[in-house]
């Protein structure tokens, strides 16, 4: 159970109302994990015996781990836990875009000299939970400094967001309620349908046509240390308290795995059951013809149309989508890599090379991008020719912070389910003088070679001696 952030429909004095609290707490750094999470539990406790009086809020508690360790082998060590994310940027973040944060007095919320009433004495008015002295002047960790994550994995859901209407400013006014730029570790983590207005398929219907979630608990992975959080967020108004938020907290903490050992990046090899393409073969020659056809007309602004297929593979036994993805990390270093999987869902899986757009305070970075009469038409000749749901194929996959947002477009992705097998998407761009017989070898090249299914490295059975 999880509060939903956009629920309340007609409420909307609820959503741009402002949070009463919205607080990041730091505690000293430790050398292990299992560390981390025993203070983590051990915090919380004493936070549920001592309260906030605010009746909305959201406090993440973060634990400094001197030992580094990867995202993804964490979040395989958590493989019970639902919802799930996982988020890897394409690139480092250079050196001066670190975000410095003073421990002791940077956000309002002092994290050193803690004593027995919970009142921190860190360099000014934060608020402690503990009985701890860590630093006898009480000064805390002076100007500790941390660049973005390497990589982000989150379990649980302090809050989600999830609509099946097309995403709004409303749904994103929201998402901007529990974030601040004095807390730049609180982001809700998701995705959007490639197209909302379309019709939504049976394997796509637990994302909505929206899903973000800020993680109950989080493991971010930096270039020479770790971090592990906890994120507690409630709202009397949306029938989310207290009492409840940090229960159900309490109850995924229990189930955090404290063992996370090495991960093996090596496919592991399964057979092909069956695999079948939509489109098929003869309806994929109609659709380019159909796309040359819109591109080579002298009213039209469409230059390239990206259209795409979705392959439905069974496979003999089942394929764990973090193992998959932690392949996908060997075979794409420059290419962000995710996951997005909410309650009772297929994870959605991707290691894609394309930046949407990344936003750090009121500077804005893309990659190109088509005009809006060119993006509107090719929309349009996607909606009218693909038979099947794209779901958030293709769309924006990403996070939302308080200062910062960084989104990559979902290509190269799967839809992995536990005894279903997967739904594998591949796309490729038509433009003039595109064949459409060689736009389908491109699309099985992508599949077997260049994109997800090369790291799995299926046999047909018909192959096996």
């Amino acid at each position: 159970m999880s509060m939903n952030g956009c629920q309340g429909e007609g409420r909307e004095e609820n959503k741009s109302s402002l949070l009463g609290t919205i607080e990041t707490r730091t505690f000293p750094i430790v050398p292990s994990h299992a560390l981390a999470l025993e203070r983590l539990c051990s915090a919380i406790s004493q936070l549920k015996t001592n309260p906030p009086l605010f009746t909305s809020g959201i406090i993440r508690l973060q634990v400094p781990i001197e030992q580094q360790m990867e995202g993804i082998e964490w979040l395989h060590a958590q493989d019970q836990l639902l919802p799930r994310c996982f988020f890897s940027g394409r690139t480092q973040i250079p050196k001066n875009s670190s975000l410095f944060l003073d421990i002791s007095n940077g956000n309002g919320n002092g994290s050193g000299n803690w004593n027995g009433n919970g009142n921190g004495n860190g360099n000014g008015n934060g608020n402690g939970i503990g009985n701890w002295n860590w630093n006898g002047n009480g000064n805390g960790y002076k100007n500790w400094a941390y660049s973005n994550p390497v990589s982000v994995a989150g379990v649980g859901s302090a809050v989600f967001f999830r609509r099946l209407h097309p995403f709004s400013y409303s749904d994103w006014t929201s998402i901007k309620r529990f974030l601040s730029r004095e807390c730049p570790l609180i982001r809700a983590y998701g995705a959007i349908r490639f197209d909302a207005s379309s019709d939504m398929s049976s394997e796509w219907e637990a994302f909505g046509s929206f899903y973000f979630m800020i993680p109950q608990v989080e493991f971010d992975e930096f270039e020479h240390y770790s971090m592990l959080a906890t994120t507690i967020a409630w709202d009397n108004a949306l029938s989310w308290p207290w009492h409840k938020a940090i229960n159900e907290l309490q109850a995924t903490l229990c189930q955090v795995s404290s063992m996370v050992v090495k991960l093996h990046k090596e496919a592991p090899r399964t057979f092909i059951l069956s695999n079948n393409n939509i489109p098929s073969r003869k309806y994929w020659d109609l659709a380019v013809n159909r796309a040359l056809q819109k591109i080579s007309r002298s009213d039209s602004a469409l230059t390239k149309v990206v259209l795409a297929r979705s392959s439905r593979v069974v496979t003999a036994a089942d394929v764990d989508p973090i193992t998959w993805l932690a392949c996908l990390q060997v075979e794409g270093q420059n290419a962000y890599q995710f996951c997005l999987q909410p309650p009772d869902a297929p994870a959605f899986i991707g290691n894609t090379p394309e930046q949407l757009f990344r936003r750090k305070w009121l500077d804005i970075e893309s990659d190109a991008m088509a005009g809006t009469c060119a993006r509107d038409e090719a929309r349009l000749l996607i909606a009218e020719t693909e038979i099947f749901d794209r779901g958030m194929y293709a769309g924006p996959v990403g996070w939302f912070g308080g200062g910062e947002s960084e989104f990559a477009v979902g290509l190269r992705s799967a839809l992995v389910e536990k005894g279903v097998g997967a739904f594998i998407y591949a796309g490729t761009g038509i433009v003039e003088g595109s064949e459409p017989s060689q736009e389908w070898d491109e699309l099985e090249l992508k599949v077997s070679q260049d994109s997800i299914l090369a790291v799995v490295l299926f046999n047909k059975k018909e192959d096996v001696p």
